[in-house]
């Protein structure tokens, strides 16, 4: 087994090529945005009126950007100084040393990636399914399941072919996503009454319980944010990246945490909190209240198409983290191959298509806080301090792009996402130290049979 092991992760294939840079601005901007939105803020809009009861739960929203505009601004220095597929994982390899630390890290990035990607997917494709149940009510749970499943192999089907057809593919369900939210935001401006946004007695009490449910609102609204930095996962396919990536990141958030907002004033003003926060298709619903029937099950339709898009950049982003690891020679090659004439890494797309599609069997029950919090603890923190390393230990590196405020930024980010993961709760803590945990011991087994650090001096 050992052999077989060191045979298989060490050498990438002779069928392996480098990606071409077909994808510019607009495109991979879109993709951006469609990672980002996906079914996130229509099943998660209830589950932030529930952390803070009232219109006060719009600070999550806004304090959720701020933190992502922050990391963002991480992610667009070291995607410009390092325009390689893989992103994270390339990041913090460079970063914490090549021969040293950063086989540890990057390692970790990848098991985060494979092991919770799929499991984000699955999130995704139960929240297709939830939403399905809107328009066929008698759906049993099992066929939820088999929809949801059904889902994920449609979304790797549609990421299954080259890059510069994803960007047309990403441009229309782009505009399916605008068209989606405007809907939203008209009907909130056209009947939403002023009163609905009334706080409720002492809702900014200080008190644990705010501090608590701050902490709750603010980690489903950046679940809702992830994604802006899907473009530093395909970097290699990105056409000038110095210039596109720094710049699609920041126009993702942007436009995304406008829309966002803008959106949970419409539906927190036309429709009471106390009711959205127990509705299951809030948009649906509110919809169906203020135009009919008819308009809630085509605005049901908008969001699964949505929902679909979202899996679709997701996958995508998934897909090129273990490709970029195996061309390394650091991960298995089967995920390296690439298609003979479509320059697409075939293996890795169809694993993540399939691998969602087995976690689509669990519930969607505190799914979304675990992946998140895990997701923190195994690679966000350490991707947040990659900037400051390399300024350390790496000045002759070349930074096409410089954040902004340097160090402010990397130190809210930081800030934010220790905030989030202390206030999850113990059971998510534990659970996210246990990945972490695992992901170690599997480096270092693996380190060993290879003879990485930090089993040798010199790398083989």
């Amino acid at each position: 087994m050992a052999a077989f092991l060191s045979s298989t992760i060490k050498s990438p294939p002779a069928t392996s090529a480098p990606l071409r840079r077909r994808l510019r601005l607009w495109p991979v901007t879109t993709i951006n945005i469609l990672s980002m939105v996906g079914v996130g803020p229509f099943i998660t809009i209830p589950l932030l009126l529930q952390a803070m009861p009232g219109p006060q739960a719009m600070i999550g929203w806004i304090l959720g950007a701020v933190i992502a505009l922050a990391d963002g601004l991480v992610w667009a220095e070291l995607g410009a100084a390092f325009p390689r597929s893989g992103g994270g994982y390339q990041y913090v390899l460079e970063a914490y040393g090549p021969q040293g630390p950063g086989r540890l890290m990057s390692f970790l990035y990848l098991w985060t990636t494979v092991i919770t990607g799929p499991f984000a997917m699955a999130s995704g494709a139960i929240g297709f399914a939830q939403y399905t149940s809107y328009l066929i009510p008698k759906m049993t749970p099992w066929e939820g399941k088999g929809l949801a499943i059904a889902v994920c192999l449609v979304a790797a089907s549609l990421i299954y072919r080259r890059i510069d057809r994803i960007g047309r593919w990403a441009q229309f369900l782009g505009g399916v996503v605008v068209l989606t939210v405007f809907w939203i935001i008209i009907e909130g401006v056209r009947h939403g009454q002023v009163h609905n946004l009334t706080l409720p007695a002492h809702a900014l009490t200080s008190s644990p319980a705010l501090w608590t449910g701050l902490g709750g609102a603010t980690l489903f609204a950046l679940y809702d944010y992830f994604g802006y930095n899907t473009v530093c996962s395909v970097a290699s396919e990105v056409v000038r990246p110095e210039r596109t990536i720094p710049r699609s990141i920041i126009l993702a958030i942007g436009i995304v945490a406008a829309l966002y907002i803008s959106m949970n004033l419409a539906v927190l003003s036309a429709l009471p909190w106390c009711e959205a926060a127990q509705s299951k298709f809030v948009a649906s619903d509110l919809i169906a209240r203020l135009d009919g029937p008819l308009a809630g099950a085509v605005m049901t339709c908008l969001i699964l198409t949505v929902t679909i898009s979202g899996l679709f950049a997701g996958m995508l982003s998934c897909s090129r983290v273990p490709y970029a690891a195996a061309v390394d020679g650091r991960f298995f090659r089967a995920f390296a191959r690439v298609h003979p004439t479509r320059d697409f890494p075939t293996f890795s797309v169809g694993f993540v298509g399939i691998a969602s599609g087995a976690c689509c069997l669990l519930e969607l029950d505190q799914v979304i806080r675990a992946l998140s919090v895990a997701a923190v603890i195994l690679s966000s923190l350490t991707v947040v301090a990659a900037p400051t390393m390399l300024r350390l230990t790496r000045p002759d590196v070349r930074r096409p792009f410089r954040m902004w405020l340097y160090p402010l930024p990397s130190l809210i980010a930081a800030a934010g996402w220790s905030y989030i993961v202390v206030t999850s709760g113990p059971p998510y803590i534990l659970g996210g130290l246990g990945a972490l945990a695992l992901g170690v011991l599997g480096y270092l087994w693996l380190a060993r049979k290879g003879g990485e650090w930090p089993w040798t001096v010199s790398i083989r």
